[in-house]
């Protein structure tokens, strides 16, 4: 049996959060300037968690860059591939363990597309919702992307995650007397701050309680939506462990920027696709307290 954790954080705050005008896909925003504050204060938060891959959104509001002098409409298309996740990078710049771990960039974690919407004030998408008979959360704009098709994105995604790590196991198990040390030892302990404890405590097996290393630990720097809709394919589709302590309108709120959601994953390796998840803490915020009050980002779709 693989196991592995899953940690997913949302990017820092843009001034379109703030303002609260949609982006999706077609509208990018850099990090404000309480975002790049809010990325810092993720990554002292989580510094001494030691991740053995990150992953994040490939736009731009995920995304910084240092050849500024170009123009804008060739930022994208030129320089994907020099591009770096600022609040992914920043939390990893400031991990104890992994500070050169290299940042993947996935299409399939961007956030929902809401068309004719981007750009536009939150106010304009429920006044379209309310026109067509609908509620704000499950309506889609005409040329955007419908709740089934992110989900199906993030399943997607997910399964891949799925995959890596019953392919780290594998690999884990081939050279475990090497590799012993490579997910926190006594000599290396990696402590969740959610939790207090290390990576070994973070699964138990079967064998009495047993503790069992995790045979990956993942990072997952996204966009609020988008983040909903994967939590929500947990828990109705794969019937998710949560917090005795969560209530309903917390499980449907979007993450505040830099909010941090924790799974634990075991999967059996003959059929990965029925996964055991369960959920360690959702949209946490509390290393945002001493940041700024505008820290925690208005509740946009």
């Amino acid at each position: 049996m693989a196991c592995f954790g899953l940690t997913i954080v949302r990017h820092g705050e843009t001034r379109y959060n703030k303002d609260k005008i949609l982006q999706g896909q077609g509208v990018d925003e850099p990090l404000s300037d309480t975002g790049f504050r809010q990325a810092d204060a993720a990554g002292v938060f989580l510094r001494n968690v030691k991740f053995t891959h990150i992953f994040s959104s490939d736009l731009l509001r995920a995304k910084q860059q240092g050849f500024s002098i170009l123009p804008a409409n060739t930022l994208l298309p030129l320089l994907q591939e020099y591009l770096i996740s600022e609040t992914a990078a920043t939390i990893i710049g400031k991990n104890k363990f992994c500070k050169d771990l290299e940042i993947k960039y996935d299409a399939r974690l961007r956030e929902r597309k809401y068309g004719v919407a981007e750009g536009r004030p939150l106010t304009d998408l429920k006044a379209m919702a309310k026109a067509a008979g609908e509620q704000c959360p499950s309506f889609t704009p005409s040329g955007g992307e419908t709740l089934n098709e992110v989900r199906g994105r993030a399943r997607d995604f997910f399964e891949f995650l799925c995959q890596l790590a019953v392919e780290a196991g594998q690999k884990e198990q081939k050279m475990h007397n090497a590799a012993s040390n490579s997910l926190g030892t006594s000599e290396v302990q990696s402590i969740f701050p959610w939790t207090n404890h290390g990576s070994e405590a973070e699964l138990s097996s079967d064998n009495g309680g047993a503790s069992k290393l995790l045979d990956a630990n993942i990072l997952v720097v996204s966009h609020g939506a988008y983040m909903r809709n994967w939590i929500g394919y947990f828990v109705s589709d794969l019937n998710c462990t949560l917090p005795a302590t969560l209530t309903k309108s917390q499980l449907s709120s979007v993450s505040p920027n830099t909010g941090v959601s924790h799974f634990t994953i075991k999967l059996d390796n003959e059929n990965i696709l029925k996964p055991e998840i369960n959920c360690v803490c959702l949209n946490q915020d509390s290393h945002l307290v001493d940041v700024s009050a505008e820290c925690v980002a208005p509740k946009v779709f």
